[in-house]
Formats: C-alpha cells, sequence, structure tokens
C-alpha cells in the first residue's frame, strides 16, 4: 500500500499539467469504499475522480491511469472552450 502524498506524486508525475499537490490536486483514501478519490482544480473548473484500486496501482508502476486520463483531458477541452 502506498500513501495519498506518493500516489498524488506519481500522477502529477505522469500527468505534469494537472497542477501541484496539495494546491491544484488532492488524493484521500477511502477505506470504507476501498477506492481512491481525486480533486483536482483548475481555475473555476474542478474534477471529482475515484480511482480503483487496480488503477492506482497502474500509476504507481509508471503506466498511465486510463480513467483517469481521460477525465483530465475532458477537463482540458472544457477548460480551452472557456477561454474562447
Amino acid at each position: 500500500m502506498y500513501t495519498e502524498k506518493s500516489l498524488c506524486n506519481k500522477i502529477t508525475e505522469l500527468y505534469p499539467d494537472i497542477g501541484i499537490c496539495g494546491i491544484d490536486l488532492a488524493v484521500k483514501h477511502d477505506k470504507k469504499k476501498k477506492i481512491w478519490v481525486l480533486d483536482l482544480k483548475k481555475g473555476s473548473h474542478e474534477l471529482n475522480h475515484h480511482l480503483e484500486p487496480a488503477d492506482a496501482d497502474a500509476c504507481m508502476e509508471g503506466k498511465r491511469c486510463v480513467s483517469l486520463g481521460l477525465e483530465i483531458a475532458q477537463l482540458k477541452k472544457n477548460i480551452e472552450g472557456q477561454q474562447y
């Protein structure tokens, strides 16, 4: 098992343009549901994502978190769409 901080650091390593741990990205482990809860904020946009243990394991192994990557891409589109 890894810590919230180590998972957050790994996610920002894999997706360096999403933000900074503790400021733009918060990672918490929900022991009751056995999932990781991510809260990503960029300006007025916010993304809440539940990361399954298998996806979190893949992230920690240096692989892209597929479900998270798709949501980050959508968040970027929303941010870019607002800027125009």
